[in-house]
């Protein structure tokens, strides 16, 4: 990240700009940094101005305590304010439930876009699953048990035992275990796990919420009824596709929705 601003509580925040035209701001979710949306931004810099950045609490960017939602929605504030006042948001996973509440609290922004942001109204005890995760991240992290936090954060996901092993005896395990803290943050964010529908219908900007056709049909309705819950939402499914979207088939999409 070659640029840096300064949130309204005084946090730094470390971004990238590419591109040029209308301005979109990229938002990544859990266990992940702005370097996570660079394919993406390359292949919308062609038509837009693209934010990229890291989230407080991970990258280079910094971390003042104590941590509320409303931190990082100031953090969006300052980066739409850096390019001109007015963009497009697009966020990911746990980064959606970010850019929608950034949306419902009055942000200058043209349009939202979000991917499998995982909500759990459709996967059966959800809400009771989401409820314990927070209970277990809260112990683990309070004991400085990052290694558990993380793989806590990988359980909820659905990954297998054996890959979380392999996960935790890897090379990129310590990075994992350092920005840990901030899946306290992306469950904060996302307010209990269920589609947040009055927020939601309180945005009166086009809103696009996209799933992939191959990722689990729990998380394809709870994705549709955030379409359903914006006053100007659309649904759309991206075929074959899951969890890990791929940035070629997803670039062209957001470009024709983020079409001034």
């Amino acid at each position: 990240m070659d640029k840096q601003i300064t949130s309204r509580d005084g946090t730094p925040l470390a971004y990238e700009i590419r591109g040029r035209g209308p301005a979109v701001v990229l938002v990544s979710g859990a266990m992940s940094t702005g370097a996570t949306m660079a394919p993406l931004a390359s292949r919308l810099a062609s038509g837009f101005t693209v934010v990229v950045y890291d989230r407080r609490g991970r990258g280079s960017s910094g971390d003042t305590q104590p941590y509320a939602v409303v931190r990082e929605v100031e953090d969006l504030a300052a980066l739409i304010e850096a390019v001109g006042g007015d963009a497009a948001l697009y966020g990911i996973s746990s980064g959606g439930a970010l850019v929608l509440e950034a949306a419902a609290s009055g942000l200058p922004v043209r349009q939202v876009a979000v991917y499998e942001t995982p909500f759990a109204d459709h996967s059966g005890d959800g809400a009771k699953e989401r409820a314990e995760y927070t209970e277990r991240l809260t112990e683990a992290l309070g004991a400085e048990r990052r290694g558990d936090a993380v793989e806590l954060f990988l359980r909820l996901t659905g990954m297998a035992e054996e890959m979380i092993l392999g996960a935790r005896n890897s090379p990129m395990w310590a990075a994992m275990e350092a920005i840990a803290p901030s899946l306290a943050y992306d469950d904060a964010v996302m307010a209990g796990g269920l589609v947040p529908r009055e927020r939601i219908a309180s945005i009166g900007v086009p809103v696009l919420a996209v799933a992939g056709g191959a990722s689990p049909t729990w998380l394809q309705a709870a994705v549709e009824d955030v379409a359903d819950a914006a006053p100007k939402g659309m649904y759309l499914t991206l075929e074959g596709q899951t969890h890990m979207v791929d940035p070629d088939v997803l670039a062209p999409v957001l470009a024709e929705f983020f079409q001034v």
